[in-house]
């Protein structure tokens, strides 16, 4: 049920509806990113991944991603083997840990992004030139908490009790 007209709760539901469709559109880009260049949705998750990890400064190894993506061992290193054969992924030893292993998504894969998603990124940051850095911040901080609400967990249970 909606709420009534003029009621706060319905502007946040027009902007979960807004921020729905927006997620239905990335996932549409995803795909056809995925399909022209040969890959698995997995796979352009796991580059996704990696690419978040290395602008956050994280040490991507094998078993973080996997977590990251929820796979078995088995899967994460048939998905790498798969991303290394292809040259998006590099697997270089760890400089803290030579025992480990670290990945980072190659040149090539960059630019392949790029060259794909250069023009849906280079208009989502021209939508934002009317906004003062005050209004961003805001928009900012609503993301964050939307996206740390809306972070997938466990699956929901379908039987109760």
């Amino acid at each position: 049920m909606y709420p009534p007209v003029g009621d706060p709760g319905q502007q946040r539901l027009r902007l979960v509806h807004q921020l729905r469709a927006i997620s239905v559109e990335l996932d549409l880009a995803r795909s056809a990113f995925a399909q022209a260049n040969g890959l698995h949705d997995t796979d352009v998750r796991a580059l996704i991944a990696l690419l978040d990890a290395g602008r956050a400064a994280v040490q991507a190894t094998p078993g973080w991603l996997g977590a990251q993506l929820g796979l078995t061992s088995a899967s994460t290193t048939a998905l790498i083997d798969r991303l290394a054969a292809a040259g998006h992924v590099l697997r270089r030893p760890s400089a803290a840990d030579r025992r480990k292993v670290e990945l980072h998504v190659s040149d090539q894969a960059i630019a392949l992004g790029w060259e794909f998603f250069g023009p849906l990124l280079t208009g989502m940051m021209r939508a934002m030139e009317s906004f003062s850095a005050d209004e961003l911040g805001v928009a900012e901080r609503f993301l964050g908490e939307v996206a740390a609400a809306t972070r997938w967990t466990s699956p929901p249970s379908l039987v109760e009790g």
